[in-house]
């Protein structure tokens, strides 16, 4: 993911968190919101420091990103993401971390159509 495409600023987030709309499953919890006029989406993360060490954190966070690239054609473009990893988060692998946001996204309807 590019720097651009990182939701970077509290301010930000807390737009997304007040006026976007949230799905949730076990393992993550995505806010997202519309944005007019802006060509390419935008993902922001939290990992709480009650998952684990720097350590853990920073992989979940790899891991959410990795996932994000591999979904990046099928998201809807104009949009703010905010993904949020819930304590099962901590003890995922890649493929199970990418299974679990494709199913959340998926309940969200931020998916394009055509995909699985």
């Amino acid at each position: 993911m590019k720097k651009r495409q990182r939701v970077k600023k509290n301010d930000d987030f807390q737009k997304v968190f007040k006026k976007g709309k949230s799905f949730a499953n076990r393992q993550f919890v995505v806010y997202f919101l519309a944005k007019e006029g802006q060509t390419e989406f935008r993902v922001g993360l939290s990992v709480s420091k009650k998952l684990g060490n720097a350590v853990t954190r920073n992989q979940i966070k790899r891991y959410i990103r990795q996932s994000v690239q591999e979904l990046k054609d099928e998201l809807k473009p104009n949009m703010d993401y905010v993904i949020i990893a819930r304590q099962p988060a901590a003890t995922m692998n890649f493929h199970e971390v990418k299974t679990s946001l494709q199913h959340v996204l998926r309940i969200a309807k931020v998916l394009k159509k055509g995909n699985m």
